[in-house]
């Protein structure tokens, strides 16, 4: 089983969290408050996310107070909306659960037609439980911290100009691994391993594992691979002084930390894990099948 649990928990408050100026996620909000309200739970919701609903009375909250009220937040987007939510909602011990209205939906798992035989189950307490770690990356300048943020994804550094080098050193726990020349470098989580890096030529990565991929962009040296190392190592990227000012730590493509000629960036697990739910027809490699287009069974 792919460190996943199957609970008998039930659920109080539930927290709802939408994504911004999109028609059919406020559709699909709208009827779930008023499933939730027929059910007797108490429901929250992020006041960015109610201030585009039209009903009146809600519970308005921020997106922080969901953190801490609710036994659950129902995310209703994308990924993208998901990774928003996902790096404040990791902070506090809530459940958190997607239902799709973006592309791919790798961590969105409801049917936003359909959502109320599936929703129903894991609000009496039937579902797989899962922990997704995150990734802290920070930025030191003459050893002092710059800038950081969190990532469910990757940390990513790259240059503003396309198919530009850069130079850097990367080390694992303070031994030197390797130098490199290339357009940057990804490193992934297990959640991640199915996005940007997967695009590069990472590798997959089920989410039971305790690791962490780096994954080099385009480097100008065809001997160098990707390379996994467990979750508990730390990275450190040390940057040329020879590099061009205009480098960026990305984190989950959301969130951008400046970085300088001869900065380091230090990458580690978060301390606090997400606590993603699945209803209990959850199946990982499904997903992967469904998603990537793989095969079905020859027997």
């Amino acid at each position: 089983m792919l460190n996943q649990q199957v609970m008998t928990q039930t659920f109080n408050t539930i927290g709802l969290i939408g994504k911004p100026h999109h028609e059919g996620a406020n559709n699909t909000l709208t009827a779930l408050y008023h499933w939730l309200i027929e059910q007797s739970y108490s429901v929250l919701v992020e006041e960015q996310t109610g201030q585009q609903l039209s009903i009146d009375g809600l519970n308005l909250v921020s997106i922080n107070q969901v953190g801490e009220q609710a036994d659950l937040a129902i995310v209703v987007g994308g990924d993208g909306n998901m990774l928003g939510a996902a790096r404040v909602l990791s902070r506090y011990d809530i459940a958190v659960l997607g239902v799709n209205r973006g592309n791919l939906g790798f961590l969105t798992d409801l049917d936003p037609f359909n959502f109320e035989h599936p929703l129903k189950e894991v609000l009496q307490g039937e579902f797989i439980t899962e922990k997704r770690c995150l990734l802290e990356a920070k930025v030191l300048r003459h050893n002092a911290v710059k800038s950081r943020n969190s990532a469910v994804n990757e940390v990513v550094l790259h240059l503003d100009k396309v198919a530009t080098m850069l130079e850097f050193e990367v080390y694992i726990d303070d031994h030197f691994m390797l130098s490199q020349r290339a357009d940057g470098l990804i490193v992934t989580t297990p959640t991640g391993s199915t996005a940007y890096s997967l695009s590069a030529g990472g590798p997959i990565l089920t989410p039971n594992l305790d690791a962490i991929a780096l994954v080099p962009m385009f480097p100008h040296t065809l001997s160098s691979r990707p390379i996994v190392v467990d979750s508990d190592s730390e990275i450190k990227l040390k940057l040329s002084h020879d590099n061009s000012d205009h480098m960026n730590i990305s984190c989950d493509s959301h969130v951008s930390l400046p970085v300088m000629p001869g900065d380091e960036v230090i990458i580690r697990k978060q301390n606090h894990p997400l606590r993603l739910v699945h209803p209990k027809s959850y199946d990982y490699f499904k997903i992967l099948r469904t998603k990537l287009g793989w095969g079905s069974r020859l027997f």
